[in-house]
C-alpha cells in the first residue's frame, strides 16, 4: 500500500452542484480533473497488485518479489519531499505534471521489462511519480479551495478509490489471464491522457505560481532534500534486511536505522514523536492510523485462507464491504454539522479501528463464523474513513499557504514510513512464531494461530495509542 493508499475509498458532498460547492461552476473543472488523477493512481494500485505475482514468475524474479513493492515506496518518500519543496516555491503545476508523466513512464518500463531488475526499476520510477503527484494535489487543494470546501474535496479524493477497488482486481485478473500481465502495465498509461487533459489546465488557472501576492518567497531547502535521500536509502536498507533474516542482515538494518531515524526527525514537524499538540499530533496520527490498519489488513486474507480454508477469492471479498463503510466515514467527516466535533469523531474512528483489528483474529477459534471478519472490517474502515480524510483537512487548516507542500510531504512520509515499519515488525513477529510455514497449510492441516495473534493484537494496541493522539489535535500553548 503506497502513500495515496492512506486517502482511498470514500464519498463526499462533492456530488452537490450548487454554486460555491466543489462541483459548482467555479470549481467543477478542477474537481473533476484532480479526482480523475486520484482514480488513475487508485486503479494502478489495485490492478497491478493482481498481475504482480504472474509478472514475477515469468521474469524468474520471485525471490525479488518484495522489492517490486519496496522500490515504489522508497523512491516515493524522496519524491514527496521534493514535490513539497517544488510546490511551495513555484506552485504545484509542474510537480503534478512531471509526477503523472513519470508514473506512466514507470508503468511502460515495467510492462516491457525483459528482466526482473528492469521491472523493479520501472516500479521505482512509478514511485517517484506517485509521490510527487499526491503532495502536489494537496497543495492544489490548499490554494484553490476555501477551508469550508476542503472536507468535501478530501472525501472526493477518497471516493476516487471506490470504483477502482472493485473493478481493478477483476479487470486486471481478466486481462492477465486472456492477454498476459504485460497488458495490465502497458494499458494503464493510456488512462493518463484523461487526467492530464482535465486537471492541468484547471491547475494552471487556479493554483499555479507562488503561494500568492504578498506571500514570502520560499527558498529551496537543500537540507530537506538530503534528508529525503537519507530516509529513502534508510528505508530501503531496512526493507532489504527484513527480506533476509540472517545475522549478516543486521549490518544493513543498523545502517538503515542510522540513516532513517535522524532523517525522519528532521523531516517531520518538531514534537511529532512525543505527540505535541496541534500539527505534530495530526502528522503522527496519520502514521499511527495507516500503519496499524494496513499492517493488520495485509494478514487478513492469509489468515482466512490458511487457518479457515477459505478460497482466495472469498478471502478478498470478505474485505469488500470496507469500501462502502470507508466511503461512509469520509462522508460523515465532510458534513458541516460534524465540523465542531471533528476531534471527537477521530477518537471514535480510532476506537473502531482498534476494535476491528482486535476482533479479526477471533476467527482463529473454529466455532467463530468467518463472516465476523467482514463485519469487523466494515466498522474498522468506517473509522479509517473518518480519520484519514480528517487528518488531511486539519493539516491544511494548520498550515500557512507557503508551508502547505512541506507539511503535506510530512503527512505522507508519516503515513508511508509508519506503515513500512509496522508491517516489517509484524512480519518479523509472524515469521518468528512459525508463520512462515503456514502457506502449505489449510484448516485441515497444521496451523499457527499464535503467529497471527502476534500481528493483530499489537496492532490493535497501536490503534488505541492513536485514539489518545486524537485527543491532542487542537493546537495550544506549548504545542511544539
Amino acid at each position: 500500500m503506497t502513500a495515496l493508499d492512506s486517502s482511498r475509498r470514500g464519498t463526499s458532498t462533492a456530488g452537490r452542484s450548487e454554486p460555491g460547492g466543489v462541483l459548482g461552476r467555479e470549481h467543477r473543472g478542477l474537481s473533476v480533473g484532480i479526482v480523475s488523477v486520484v482514480m488513475l493512481i487508485a486503479f494502478e494500485a489495485t490492478a497491478v497488485g493482481t498481475a504482480m505475482p504472474v509478472a514475477a514468475r515469468e521474469l524468474n524474479g520471485v525471490p525479488l518479489y518484495a522489492f517490486a513493492f519496496s522500490a515504489y515506496f522508497t523512491t516515493s518518500l524522496f519524491a514527496m519531499v521534493l514535490s513539497g519543496q517544488w510546490s511551495d516555491r513555484a506552485g504545484p503545476l509542474l510537480p503534478v505534471t512531471v509526477g503523472i508523466t513519470a508514473f506512466g513512464a514507470g508503468l511502460l518500463m515495467s510492462g516491457t521489462a525483459g528482466a526482473m531488475w528492469l521491472f523493479i526499476l520501472g516500479r521505482a520510477v512509478q514511485g517517484l511519480g506517485g509521490g510527487m503527484v499526491i503532495v502536489g494535489l494537496y497543495v492544489v487543494v490548499s490554494r484553490a479551495y476555501e477551508e469550508r470546501l476542503r472536507p468535501a474535496i478530501m472525501a472526493a479524493f477518497a471516493a476516487g478509490w471506490v470504483i477502482p477497488s472493485v473493478v481493478g482486481p477483476l479487470a486486471a485478473g481478466t486481462v492477465t489471464e486472456r492477454l498476459g500481465w504485460r497488458w495490465v502495465f502497458i494499458g494503464i498509461p493510456v488512462l493518463v491522457v484523461l487526467p492530464l487533459a482535465l486537471a492541468l489546465p484547471a491547475i494552471r488557472r487556479k493554483a499555479s505560481g507562488p503561494a500568492g501576492p504578498g506571500a514570502p518567497a520560499v527558498p529551496f531547502d537543500g537540507r530537506r532534500i538530503r534528508l529525503a535521500l537519507a530516509i529513502s536509502l534508510g528505508a530501503g536498507l531496512l526493507q532489504y534486511a527484513g527480506q533476509d533474516l540472517r545475522w549478516l542482515s543486521l549490518v544493513p538494518a543498523v545502517a538503515g536505522a542510522a540513516l532513517l531515524v535522524p532523517a525522519a526527525l528532521g523531516l517531520l514537524p518538531r514534537g511529532t514523536y512525543r505527540a505535541a499538540r496541534g500539527l505534530p499530533s495530526v502528522v503522527l496520527l496519520r502514521g499511527v492510523a495507516a500503519g496499524a490498519f494496513i499492517s493488520a489488513e495485509s494478514f487478513v486474507p492469509l489468515m482466512l485462507v490458511t487457518e479457515r480454508g477459505v478460497s482466495p477469492t472469498l478471502a478478498g471479498l470478505s474485505l469488500a464491504v470496507g469500501g462502502a463503510t470507508w466511503a461512509l466515514g469520509s462522508y460523515l467527516q465532510s458534513r458541516p454539522r460534524t465540523e465542531p466535533y471533528r476531534e471527537r469523531l477521530m477518537v471514535l474512528g480510532m476506537l473502531l479501528v482498534a476494535a476491528a483489528i482486535a476482533t479479526a483474529p477471533s476467527v482463529l477459534i473454529p466455532s467463530v463464523p468467518v463472516w465476523i471478519v467482514g463485519v469487523a472490517w466494515g466498522f474498522g474502515c468506517l473509522g479509517m474513513g473518518m480519520v484519514i480524510a480528517s487528518t488531511s483537512v486539519l493539516l491544511l487548516k494548520l498550515s500557512a499557504p507557503e508551508e502547505a507542500g512541506t507539511n503535506s510531504a510530512a503527512l505522507q512520509i508519516s503515513d508511508g514510513l509508519t506503515n513500512a515499519v509496522l508491517l516489517t515488525a509484524g512480519g518479523a513477529a509472524f515469521a518468528a512464531l512459525g508463520g512462515g510455514s503456514v502457506a502449505g497449510h489449510t484448516a485441515q492441516g497444521g496451523s499457527h494461530p499464535v503467529a497471527f495473534a502476534a500481528v493483530f493484537l499489537p496492532m490493535a494496541g497501536v490503534a488505541l495509542v492513536g485514539a489518545w493522539v486524537a485527543t491532542r489535535l487542537r493546537a495550544g500553548t506549548g504545542s511544539r
